[in-house]
């Protein structure tokens, strides 16, 4: 036998000895596995997104006739051919596993992973607690809801478990503590996203390296301990509702942390420690959100491994940033936005070898942009909201890397470079808000064959297009703003087909939309902004499947357009459309906005516009509307904003308001609403602005003394009405929001108030001032030019947010109350027209912020208070009150008053003519007035005519003039309403 044949024989039989040491899927386990697979359908959609390429069927190759640890996502132990691994991840498996799953017959498992699978509305099973062996458990990515199981912490030997964004999966705090401390191997423990609620428990594992517990609900402290787990390489504990403080000394885990991830944890106002300097393998760190106060510490600098650096969103404040002479090498990314920080921009940043992200937008930097020529490897640069000047670097034509830069809102002048074309890669170019001029032709933009995102608006820029036969505007833009561009025609957009937000406002657009505009756009465009131009006709427009189109303050004529349901937010306000709001309306379901206002519109108010269920805001405002207003709104609409003031609508009105639970702004100002004082609409929990002037309302304004009535309102108008008795003492002690102070207060940012802003006019400091944003600066109250009689409650005083105070033209009558005083941001306030009488308080001299006050045509009298602002009122502030003295009435207030004497006849001189007349001849008038005329003459002349003869005559002069006063007053109610009604307020 030679010898080549003994080899072979040799390695025939170590083959076939090394074969039958292999063992063989039982057969149990092949079973379990195929029953587990059938329980699942394969669909290639599901979770696929977040796999990348990676995603595919893994089971479809599972076959019977083929031992099942050769099946792909399967190892077997290979001395008993038990299945002990399973890996199905980004399977595009779809279904549920329940209790009696197959899968937990595979009882010696040591890793399972079904991540990135749909498993929607499957439990994690107590059975999980049965994998004694387990080692490793990743169900992340699965949508798992439910309660987590205690039985889960029974895996004691459970080195890793992964269980991060299953939204819908809570673990109790006692279960959560529980699981802390029977897990002593465990390394990772991956919970973001679980709603756990709980406070941090001060026990894990020491041989932790990875602990993600982000977005889980935790409150309360973090443990310092945690910081000094000796293994630790990632800790991740962003949640808003923790708080914490950095060790002040060297961290335990400082030599393997390279992972530290506290956004949104609240730091109190403390600095940055210049421990972190000894986290000398740190390479991400993410402070953003964690109330962070003072200079960056240099030693921060000196992190070189660091790679991305997040300091976000905090309160960071000085030029921090010393000369760079190591460090930060490494860095690709460093995110200091929206901080305080100053000073110009140092031009080592610009030349960090490794930066690719670049975020400085809102702080305070000033100063030139410097020199791009070191930056090789930069592809975004976000540095809007500061105050940059200058021109922009010619060598900005070098960062060819460049994929994304935004300058919004600063202050850089000159010319846009034509060097911009040689940005190739360019994807996102945003200038608006700056002081660029001059002209500037589309064809810069031309080689830009990648841009989807571009923004000129608000610049002092024409934008040309001097080739006229070739469009070139790159195809891919889909984001294009020019608002206030010079822009006259739309040509240069007609190869710009991929286009879904456009922004053409405020340019120099005249005649008729082309009806080109309609092939080009209808299957991308959702938003369309055409306001502020000199259109006539909308064309095409209303036939584009929209999602906002806003065409207000243009030229248009004619008649509203039908439009297509898909429309969300419809603008066509301050144009000339005329005839009647079209039912077709009525079938736009999804509308958020209509704002239809200052138009000539006719007709009635289409009832069914009351019906729409996703409807916000519905701004119908200086129009002709006529006939009954009638509504029918539905309980749980979304109703915000009803605005019909200036038309000419009648009735009552509609009861269903009080429906709308979330209404915040209800004018219908400047009607011939018929009604009394709705009472009923204290019920709405929001309501902050009321607005019922210039109507025909009626009978006194009582509600009940519930402290739950009216509780938002900020503003409140029921002037040029009919209102009648006293003052409304029990509105006023409702109006909680009145009585404080919010400097804080903000309007809330939503997608409505984006692009719609509530505005209410209000007469204040001798003007009708319309006041936009409404909501957070101003507090007002307008009861003027009604019939209100009675006192002046000395709890007007405790609404201490009022800016404006209007209760002029009634037949309010006693003093005014001292406690006017605590009004200290009162801006107007006018008590005018009324029956007033004793002295002007002398603590209103305190309010600081009164920039008018009318206390005319009253019955006031004594000395005009001195003070700061009392200074600057002029004589017309206190005209008709006969008995005030002292600037700037009269040059001084000393005693004037007539000498009361049994001995003594007092004939008054030159001087004291008017005074004579005023104390004496006119109380004797007045006291035949009751009797006649000729009576009160009678009187007034055997009383005077021996003392001078020829005052009989400037007796009738000064009663002829006072009649005449008289009658003015009553009219001048009626004539202050006529008046705002016919300036359309």
């Amino acid at each position: 036998m030679g010898y080549r044949h003994l080899l072979f024989l040799a390695s025939f039989f170590l083959c076939q000895l090394v074969f039958s040491s292999l063992a063989i899927c039982p057969r149990d386990q092949s079973i379990a596995l195929v029953e587990f697979n059938q329980s699942f359908v394969v669909d290639a959609s599901s979770a696929s997104f977040l796999c990348d390429q990676q995603s595919y069927p893994k089971t479809s190759s599972w076959n019977m006739n083929k031992d099942c640890c050769s099946w792909e996502g399967v190892i077997c132990d290979e001395t008993s051919g038990h299945v002990i691994e399973l890996d199905l991840s980004c399977s595009q498996l779809v279904g549920k596993i329940y209790s009696n799953s197959s899968l937990f017959q595979l009882s010696h498992l040591q890793r399972l992973n079904l991540s990135f699978n749909d498993l929607y509305g499957s439990l994690i099973s107590p059975e999980f607690g049965k994998f004694s062996s387990l080692k490793y458990l990743d169900l992340s990515w699965s949508r798992f809801s439910g309660q987590i199981p205690s039985e889960i912490s029974h895996l004691s030997k459970l080195q890793s478990l992964v269980l991060w964004n299953n939204n819908e999966l809570r673990l109790e705090a006692h279960d959560f503590k529980m699981l802390l401390q029977n897990l002593t191997e465990s390394k990772e423990l991956h919970l973001t996203g679980i709603n756990i609620t709980s406070t941090i428990p001060l026990n894990f594992s020491s041989h932790l390296t990875t602990l993600r517990l982000r977005h889980t609900g935790l409150y309360g402290t973090i443990p310092e301990s945690i910081f000094n787990l000796p293994n630790l390489e990632t800790l991740d504990l962003a949640n808003f509702q923790l708080s914490g403080y950095f060790p002040k000394t060297k961290w335990n885990s400082s030599a393997s942390l390279k992972e530290l991830i506290l956004r949104a944890v609240n730091f109190a106002g403390d600095f940055l420690p210049d421990c972190l300097v000894f986290v000398t393998s740190l390479q991400r760190l993410e402070l953003s959100s964690c109330n962070l106060s003072g200079p960056i510490p240099k030693s921060l600098w000196n992190l070189t491994r660091l790679e991305y650096l997040d300091l976000q969103n905090n309160h960071l404040d000085g030029a921090t940033f010393p000369p760079l002479t190591s460090g930060l090498q490494n860095l690709n990314t460093l995110l200091l936005s929206n901080n305080s920080l100053n000073g110009e921009i140092p031009s080592w940043i610009f030349s960090l070898p490794s930066l690719s992200e670049l975020h400085l937008n809102d702080n305070h930097f000033s100063g030139q942009l410097e020199d791009f020529r070191y930056s090789s490897t930069l592809h975004n640069v976000y540095i809007s909201n500061n105050q940059l000047k200058g021109y922009l670097p010619k060598s900005i034509q070098n960062l060819v890397s460049l994929v994304h830069i935004d300058l919004v809102h600063n202050q850089f002048q000159g010319p846009v470079p034509e060097s911009l074309q040689n940005l190739v890669n360019l994807t996102w170019l945003a200038l608006s808000a700056n002081n660029f001029n001059g002209s500037v032709d589309v064809s810069v933009f031309s080689n830009l064959k990648n841009l989807y995102y571009l923004s000129l608006s608000h610049n002092s820029i024409s934008l040309t297009n001097e080739n006229k036969v070739k469009s070139t505007l790159p195809q891919s833009l889909e984001y294009l703003f020019l608002s206030a561009c010079e822009v006259r025609d739309l040509d240069m957009l007609r190869s710009a087909t991929q286009l879904t937000y456009l922004d053409l406002s405020n340019n120099k657009i005249q005649g008729r939309i082309p009806d080109w505009v309609l092939p080009n756009w209808i299957h991308r465009m959702t938003n369309l902004n055409l306001s502020y131009n000199m259109l006539t006709s909308i064309g095409p427009i209303p036939l584009l499947p929209l999602d906002i189109i806003d065409l207000r303050s243009n030229n248009l004529q004619g008649s509203l357009p039908n439009l297509l349901p898909t429309l969300r937010y419809f603008f066509i306000s301050n144009n000339d459309l005329k005839g009647e709001i079209p039912l077709s309306f009525c079938n736009l379901t999804i509308l958020r906005v209509l704002d239809l206002a200052r138009n000539d519109l006719k007709g009635a108010f289409p009832q069914c516009l009351s019906t729409l269920s996703y409807l916000e805001v519905l701004d119908v405002q200086h129009n002709s509307l006529s006939g009954d207003l009638l509504a029918t709104f539905i309980f749980g609409t979304k109703l915000k904003s009803f605005n019909l003031h200036g038309n000419k609508l009648q009735g009552k009105i509609p009861r269903s308001l009080a429906n709308c639970t979330q209404l915040e702004v209800l004018d219908l100002g400047n009607n011939h609403l018929n009604d009394t004082f709705p009472m009923w609409l204290g019920t709405l929990a929001n309501l902050q602005v009321l607005s019922l002037k210039s109507n025909k309302l009626r009978g006194v304004v009582r509600t009940s003394s519930s402290s739950t009535l009216f509780p938002q309102l900020r503003m409140l108008d029921l002037s040029c009405n009919a209102f009648t008795e006293e003052l409304p003492t029990s509105l006023l002690r409702n109006l909680n929001a009145m009585r404080r102070i919010d400097q804080t207060m903000k309007v809330p940012v939503d997608e409505t108030r984006r692009y719609y802003q509530d505005s209410v006019t209000v007469v204040t400091k001798g003007l009708e001032l319309k006041v936009v944003r409404i909501l957070s600066l101003y507090t007002t109250m307008d009861l003027s030019s009604n019939k209100f009689e009675g006192h002046i409650p000395s709890m007007m005083g405790d609404l201490i947010a009022l800016r404006v105070l209007n209760l002029s033209h009634n037949a309010v009558q006693g003093h005014i109350p001292p406690s006017l005083e605590k009004l200290s941001v009162v801006e107007s306030l006018d008590l005018s027209s009324n029956k007033l009488s004793g002295e002007i308080p002398k603590q209103l001299a305190s309010l600081t912020s009164l920039a008018v006050l009318n206390l005319s045509r009253n019955h006031l009298e004594g000395c005009i208070p001195k003070g700061p602002q009392f200074a600057t009122f002029e004589k017309n502030s206190y005209e008709g009150n006969d008995g005030l003295r002292g600037f700037p009435v009269s040059g001084g207030c000393g005693s004037n008053r007539i000498p009361e004497t049994n001995d003594t006849i007092f004939v008054p001189d030159e001087e004291s003519d008017s005074t004579f007349l005023s104390e004496l001849s006119w109380k004797v008038v007045l006291m035949g007035y009751g009797f006649g005329l000729i009576i009160g003459f009678s009187i007034s002349y055997f009383m005077l005519s021996s003392r001078n003869p020829n005052w009989l005559s400037r007796i009738a002069e000064d009663l002829e003039h006072r009649i005449i006063m008289r009658k003015r007053k009553k009219q001048q109610g009626q004539t202050h309403c006529r008046r705002r009604r016919n300036n359309g307020i």
